[in-house]
């Protein structure tokens, strides 16, 4: 199954519609015979033939001239080559869009983008009318694609998607390993809280103590805040890698936990050095202008990154028209 989303899929559909229709035409073409209208065997000698190349088709079955299926609806594994057979032998489709287009056209028809009825995913279907040497009407061949697949395979994404539970996974268990040291930071600051209360308040060193909580909590936040945005970028959210808007969003989010973590440590040491370590200073400043040189950087980059989006999403909009 495909981690596309549905608006990912629904948006590069309109950047390769063209090549998805002539895809399409190809398919229906090749395999297009009048003994498809026969036997349910070579229905199904034909999906697989098919799902071995295209593995994003998902189903293939015939209608008659009046628009009611009289076929079974045939399905494909392309790796495995097991056989799907799903109801629909019977049915009255002479109201779906690709019979309604096919039926007035004597080329191949694509539908737009919907919601299919069998696997709630969305696909588009594709109708070829079938006549004989004399010109009358034997059928409609129907074959229905799986959306997100068929982006996958034209944008060369396949062999990226098989990898994608071993990413994530991998990915899990280094947010798990930083949720790990989120906790022993917690567990270290209230520690500290805890021996707050059993210091000798009257020692020199007693009203730096606080600080110490404060950074294990500081660091605590930082570490929490980069992994829940591993969490949330890599395993729980759809990132479409091919939209440079995704990758900046993710950048954008990693300095941002740690231009914060920077900031809040550099006051940390001005706070320290009014109070008595004049040592803390220097490092403070030079902290100060990290956070501030960070800060600058990511305005740049994502000002940057947005122009370069706008002007490459211009320029395929032109070339298109």
């Amino acid at each position: 199954m495909s981690d596309m989303s549905y608006l990912s899929s629904l948006e590069h559909y309109h950047e390769y519609r063209n090549a998805i229709r002539e895809l399409l035409a190809s398919i229906l073409t090749g395999i297009g015979q009048s003994h498809l209208f026969e036997d349910d065997k070579s229905l199904r000698e034909a999906i697989c033939h098919i799902a071995e190349h295209y593995p994003f088709v998902d189903l293939l079955y015939t209608l008659d001239k009046q628009g009611k299926q009289n076929s079974d609806t045939v399905g494909c594994n392309g790796r495995r080559g097991d056989i799907t057979i799903l109801p629909g032998k019977g049915v009255d489709r002479s109201q779906r869009p690709y019979f309604l287009l096919a039926s007035d056209k004597q080329s191949v028809v694509v539908t737009e983008p919907y919601l299919s009825t069998a696997n709630r995913k969305l696909c588009i279907s594709a109708a070829l009318k079938w006549q004989d040497a004399e010109g009358r009407i034997i059928g409609y061949i129907v074959v229905d694609i799986d959306l997100a697949d068929t982006l996958e395979f034209l944008m060369g994404d396949v062999l990226r998607h098989r990898f994608m539970p071993a990413f994530r996974t991998i990915y899990s268990i280094i947010v798990l390993g930083l949720f790990t040291v989120v906790g022993i930071l917690l567990f270290s600051a209230f520690y500290e809280i805890f021996t707050l209360f059993q210091h000798d308040t009257t020692a020199a060193s007693f009203h730096l103590k606080p600080f110490g909580v404060i950074i294990f909590l500081t660091l605590g936040l930082a570490v929490f805040d980069l992994g829940k945005t591993v969490l949330e970028e890599e395993v729980l959210m759809h990132k479409d890698i091919f939209r440079h808007s995704s990758t900046r969003r993710t950048i954008t989010r990693f300095i941002a936990a740690i231009l914060i973590a920077v900031s809040i440590e550099a006051l940390l040491m001005m706070f320290k050095a009014a109070l008595g370590e004049r040592g803390e200073i220097l490092s403070a400043v030079w902290m100060m202008w990290t956070a501030v040189g960070l800060l600058v950087g990511l305005g740049i980059y994502v000002y940057l990154g947005s122009r370069a989006e706008i002007n490459l999403l211009s320029f395929k909009a032109m070339n298109k028209s």
